[in-house]
């Protein structure tokens, strides 16, 4: 089988319980920052373009079929909304989690969900994530790169990381935007250097605080081919020897890497192969970023020549193990 784990859902019931809230305004007015008008008016175009592929399990399907996939994981818009107050963090979560388990019915043979989760509110982080995956039956959550400010790994958080570890949770991370801002304006970097950099950021957290010590039994997933971090995390190695603030983690850095899955999205064979070489074969799923322009359309394609048993791992052994999946 083949087994995209990175792509997305649109919930336009969930986007109308937001609107017109103010928080919600400051968070389109931080993108706009990190995005130049031309970036903005294709943003928009392309939104509109792609929002019936993500909205219509029917289309949906067809897509999949063109790409070779025979199993998609779906999350939501990783658009999680963290500014929101308990109350309405509470009906978003519930009214996005509800729609990704009803999108996933409709061809539950080919279609496996992740949710949301509160985490600006951690307490009601984790009653959500236990419906999600106890209640509803999704597989798990995705989480942005940062939260209201606070890393991933702040302490805040334990309490989550403790109770998706013990369920079994996967947890995948997806970026939204850059808090690099105007910097990265022209040129869409703010997404094609934002977002990697946003990932490298989160991922460095996890690692260097001893997240992954405490919490060993994480079934974490980093999309977008971990961002910047596998290929120059010796770096990070090299301060962990010499520098005992750097020292957060029980072993190097590096070895922190084939404890996290990762998804494909690197573009070409040359990138890939760098990565297997890090991480291993093991720890790395098809991903498409379906069905955004930063995605790709021949996610087993883009694999090149690979060994037999890595090229099986890759397109679907790691991902049913992971995701307890049924052939």
């Amino acid at each position: 089988m083949n087994i995209d784990v990175h792509a997305h859902l649109a919930v336009p019931a969930a986007d109308a319980l937001v609107a017109g809230e103010p928080g919600f305004a400051a968070e389109l007015a931080q993108e706009r920052q990190c995005h130049s008008a031309e970036s903005l008016a294709v943003n928009r175009a392309q939104l509109e373009r792609v929002t019936p592929a993500m909205t219509d399990a029917g289309q949906r399907l067809a897509d999949m079929d063109a790409m070779s996939v025979d199993i998609q994981v779906v999350e939501p818009m990783p658009m999680h909304h963290y500014w929101a107050g308990s109350e309405l963090a509470a009906r978003y979560t519930r009214t996005v989690n509800e729609a990704v388990t009803a999108h996933c019915a409709l061809a539950p043979d080919r279609l496996a969900g992740l949710g949301t989760v509160p985490l600006q509110h951690p307490g009601l982080a984790v009653t959500e994530l236990e419906h999600a995956v106890g209640t509803l039956g999704l597989k798990g959550v995705c989480v942005g790169s940062q939260i209201a400010n606070r890393e991933l790994a702040d302490p805040a958080h334990e309490g989550f990381w403790a109770a998706a570890a013990g369920m079994g949770a996967v947890v995948l991370i997806h970026p939204w935007g850059s808090s690099l801002g105007s910097r990265l304006a022209a040129y869409y970097l703010g997404n094609t250097v934002g977002q990697p950099a946003e990932t490298t950021v989160a991922l460095s957290h996890i690692i260097f605080s001893g997240l992954l010590d405490r919490h060993p039994g994480l079934k974490l997933i980093s999309v977008h081919g971990g961002g910047y971090l596998p290929g120059y995390l010796s770096r990070g190695d090299h301060a962990w020897q010499v520098r005992p603030d750097a020292r957060g983690c029980a072993e190097p850095p590096s070895s922190y890497l084939r404890r996290i899955w990762f998804d494909s999205l690197v573009y070409t064979p040359a990138g890939l192969r760098q990565l297997i070489d890090v991480t291993g074969a093991d720890r790395i799923m098809l991903g498409t970023d379906y069905p955004f322009d930063m995605g790709v359309d021949d996610p087993v394609q883009r694999l090149g020549p690979l060994p037999p048993e890595d090229r099986d791992a890759i397109t679907g052994g790691n991902a049913t193990a992971l995701f307890g999946l049924t052939p």
